[in-house]
């Protein structure tokens, strides 16, 4: 995917002067991906992009990533400043840094990182950088829709051949892995994790796939997500093997229509928190507000879970292009859960879901 990191790297500064920052500082993460398309791992030696209100950019990086950096594709639009080991890394971050005021710094950074600046830069104060790069992240541009489109049209395509065999005499951990394997068969360049939880263990809504044998009358809630071009899927579909009892059927059709009354709330020009009070109306009007204990969404694009969340209190008004789950889910301790997960996209007038696959609740052998 080509991203015009030039373009990104103005947008932040122009952000940063804005709000009347010192510095932006940003280490390895999706926001450095995002910013300048370079995300080397995270280690003890730092290395930290600084985007000054004034525009000037420059990567302190360590001497021996300087080569990796120096093929990183907006290489030619910063300042590469390398440090040895015997050097103070900090104290050339900070000379970077337009001295005092306040300085935003990037949610993925070590603390002894972070401790490190504050000893050079003790006359600022800090402020996380979500506002900045994560405000920029929330909005997506074509390319990037695009590539969450393929994801999730791929994730839709891995789990209708899923269900196209028995799950019935399989465990948990087999058909996760199967899953795996079949989100990469269908375009995924990673499967990054395979949420399948059947029977009692569905109502753990971040159950890890296990050893229990799936049997029939079990409702299986089946979570999964991988990358493509660095973006993400994620999806949930709750199907059930043989005949389900009346009490999945209900909780089921509960989840639907509050997925359906979220999903229908999504437009530009209203908070996020609005998504999340449209289905949690639905779900406490049926008797099971106590039991639906999560968000009902959260936005996705270089990482599974980014901002803005469809939760209370997130009052991000909506805009063209951004991108988030809508997963309202009820879970009933030792006995049952339901979850189901779309993601969708803002329009100019409305939404569009990506994953299209039903939400009925599939019988499958």
């Amino acid at each position: 995917m080509q991203a015009d990191h030039r373009a990104r790297l103005r947008e932040a500064a122009s952000r940063l002067a804005d709000v009347g920052g010192s510095a932006l500082l940003v280490a390895p993460s999706s926001d450095l991906r995002y910013l300048i398309g370079y995300e080397p791992m995270p280690l003890e030696r730092p290395t930290v992009l600084v985007i000054g209100a004034g525009g000037d950019v420059a990567l302190v990086v360590p001497e021996l990533e300087r080569p990796l950096a120096e093929a990183a594709p907006a290489a030619e639009a910063l300042d590469l400043v390398p440090w040895r080991d015997d050097e103070d890394p900090y104290a050339l971050i900070a000379s970077r840094a337009q001295g005092g005021g306040t300085v935003f710094v990037g949610d993925r950074i070590w603390g002894s990182h972070v401790l490190g600046l504050q000893r050079v830069l003790p006359g600022a104060a800090w402020a996380r950088a979500t506002s900045i790069v994560g405000a920029m992240r929330a909005r997506k541009d074509d390319a990037e829709l695009d590539a969450l489109r393929r994801a999730a049209a791929a994730a839709d395509a891995a789990l209708g051949d899923l269900l196209s065999e028995p799950l019935a005499g399989r465990t948990e951990q087999a058909v996760a892995a199967t899953l795996g394997d079949l989100l990469v068969a269908h375009g995924h360049d990673t499967a990054d994790f395979m949420i399948v939880a059947s029977g009692p263990n569905a109502a753990s809504p971040h159950h890890v796939a296990a050893d229990r044998v799936i049997r029939a009358g079990d409702g299986v809630v089946i979570d999964f997500g991988g990358s493509v071009e660095g973006y993400f899927s994620d999806t949930t579909r709750t199907v059930v093997v043989g005949d389900a009892g009346e009490p999945l059927r209900t909780v089921h059709a509960v989840v639907a229509e509050a997925q359906r009354a979220a999903t229908a709330a999504v437009r530009p020009g209203v908070e996020i928190e609005t998504i999340d009070k449209a289905a949690r109306a639905v779900i406490d009007a049926a008797g099971f507000g106590d039991r639906f204990i999560h968000r009902t969404g959260h936005g996705i694009g270089l990482e599974v879970h980014e901002p803005p969340y469809a939760v209370t209190g997130d009052r991000t008004v909506l805009e063209p292009g951004m991108t988030f789950s809508v997963e309202p889910g009820i879970y009933l301790e030792g006995e049952l859960g339901v979850r189901i997960e779309d993601i969708v996209a803002v329009t100019d007038d409305g939404v569009e879901p990506l994953n299209t696959r039903s939400r009925d609740l599939v019988v499958v052998d």
